[in-house]
């Protein structure tokens, strides 16, 4: 079943390919709440972050050294971790090789591997929820 709206955790540093992520997701009729397209000027983006892990039902970290340097990240990770809205719903991402020690939870989730072409990257993703890539719709 696709889901709902996936929270997309990403690093400052791999805004890029967050939002290229985001935007193929989309073409494909699945919402993501990704905090650049997301968050307007003038919002207090912590709370906007709080509302979207409370109300998004998949969540997608995209895995990088820059990653799991981040604050906020682990912060994301964490709280999914925790809530059971996101049991068997969390989904590590490795975009760039990285070693997940401060993050190690992560490693007891199937790793759906993107270090290489974008495309396998988001049909091994779209597989998840039984979506067949549109190779049109890749951003």
């Amino acid at each position: 079943m696709p889901p709902t709206e996936i929270f997309l955790s990403h690093a400052t540093q791999d805004r890029a390919m967050a939002q290229r992520l985001a935007h193929t997701l989309a073409r494909h009729s699945i919402p993501v709440f990704f905090s650049p397209q997301n968050i307007l000027g003038a919002q207090q983006w912590q709370n906007e972050i709080l509302s979207a892990l409370q109300c998004c039902d998949w969540f997608v970290v995209l895995l990088s050294p820059d990653a799991i340097n981040s604050m906020w990240v682990k912060r994301e990770v964490a709280f999914a971790l925790q809530d059971l809205r996101y049991e068997d719903h969390i989904i590590p991402f490795q975009y760039r090789e990285c070693d997940l020690k401060s993050l190690q939870w992560l490693t007891l989730f199937q790793m759906i591997q993107f270090t290489g072409d974008f495309a396998e990257g988001c049909r091994n993703l779209l597989r998840v929820w039984g979506i067949e890539l549109k190779e049109e719709t890749l951003g």
